[in-house]
């Protein structure tokens, strides 16, 4: 049996949830090389010889700033994705937001913390919708089955 093809490039994705099971979308500035003008989580890349947990920090750190409070409820990875070939590796973090501020580098020009179903209007990244599933963050029935993997088009 052959050996898995090494991963093109790894990232850690950071799902926040507060306690009225809002989640904090990000939206992405108009010259981002990826993803211009859309919404998504905290979420970057994972530099050499970084550990994925240490990534989802950073990145939190850099997007949101540091002026705010989170526990850790759950983590998924590593995934490979479902939506370039299973080029990318995933690790994905669903944190619980317990208060603070955010403060948006330049990579992001609004946030906004949406409940189950919000985001359904708004031009989202890739993906979200599967993270969101992968985790059981929200109902099935309050995301965009269109955009999930057959697999995850089914209760539970």
């Amino acid at each position: 049996m052959a050996e898995p093809t090494p991963p093109r490039a790894r990232f850690s994705i950071c799902v926040i949830e507060d306690a009225a099971s809002r989640l904090l979308f990000l939206l992405r500035a108009d010259d981002r090389p990826l993803a211009p003008g859309k919404w998504g989580f905290p979420a970057g890349h994972i530099e050499d010889g970084e550990t994925a947990e240490a990534c989802a920090r950073r990145e939190m750190r850099e997007e949101i700033g540091d002026a705010h409070i989170v526990t850790e409820l759950q983590r998924l990875g590593p995934l490979r994705d479902t939506l370039w070939g299973g080029i990318y590796e995933l690790h994905l973090f669903h944190y619980r937001w317990h208060g603070g501020t955010v403060r948006l580098n330049h990579e992001h020009v609004d946030h906004a913390w949406l409940g189950p179903g919000e985001h359904l209007g708004l031009t989202v990244m890739d993906g979200i919708d599967e993270d969101i599933r992968l985790l059981h963050v929200w109902p099935l029935d309050k995301l965009n089955a269109a955009k999930l993997p057959a697999a995850l088009r089914t209760a539970p």
